[in-house]
């Protein structure tokens, strides 16, 4: 199962306003473990930085001056999120908004809502009344995020990956213990072999059972079925 943890950052709030994106990360997944595949893009807003996102950012319109426009990367964004994989994104409704403005000004297919996965609604879910940003979830599962000094999307996106990965149960350690499995139902039916147990296993009836049950398996004749057995 492969899933995209996904983190972006913009000029403000609200793309309705004439926010943009100015910076994507992602870090891809396959059956809960990070591949080492990401995605890192800085955007050109084709607006002014406010002095706020600047402070948040630490980004400024000499650095995002020469970056290309959301419509020069849009196509090998979605070529590294592909087609089905699930977007797995803290408070996925604002991340969302954004990047389906900015597809549709691109003209380009928008994503629908339902590949999201909302690790802050999750964790709101598991721990009900508790802080659920993803600075508290760090400190509640003591994922190291001393280099978030500032926002950045990627490396927001890399702790989001650990931090997910705790919220649907941890990372769970190598029951093979260094042995190899069978591939195949045949090859293992070929490794195992059946061996006698080196304790017989006790009786589980008693003495007065095993006695009242002799006596009636007496009464049944020399064709009781028990007897071929004994």
């Amino acid at each position: 199962m492969r899933e995209i943890v996904l983190d972006t950052e913009t000029t403000g709030f609200e793309p309705a306003d004439g926010d943009r994106i100015v910076e994507i990360g992602a870090v891809e997944l396959f059956n809960h473990v990070p591949t080492g595949r990401t995605y890192h893009q800085y955007i050109n807003p084709e607006r002014m930085m406010p002095t706020s996102a600047f402070e948040v950012h630490g980004l400024g319109d000499d650095f995002l001056r020469d970056k290309p426009r959301f419509a020069a990367i849009a196509q090998a964004f979605l070529d590294f999120i592909g087609d089905d994989a699930k977007l797995v994104i803290h408070n996925a409704a604002f991340d969302m908004k954004f990047l389906n403005a900015e597809l549709g000004w691109a003209r380009l297919p928008l994503l629908p809502m339902e590949r999201a996965l909302d690790t802050l609604l999750i964790a709101r879910r598991k721990f009900p009344g508790s802080p659920a940003s993803l600075d508290a979830l760090c400190r509640r599962f003591g994922v190291d995020n001393s280099g978030r000094e500032k926002h950045g999307a990627l490396l927001d996106s890399e702790i989001l990956a650990e931090v997910y990965l705790e919220l649907i149960g941890g990372r769970q350690p190598d029951f093979g213990l260094g042995v190899v499995a069978p591939q195949t139902a045949a090859e293992f039916a070929s490794a195992w072999r059946p061996h006698p147990r080196p304790t017989r296993l006790p009786p589980l009836i008693t003495e007065t059972e095993a006695a009242a049950h002799a006596v009636f398996v007496e009464k049944l004749g020399e064709k009781a079925i028990w007897r071929r057995y004994s």
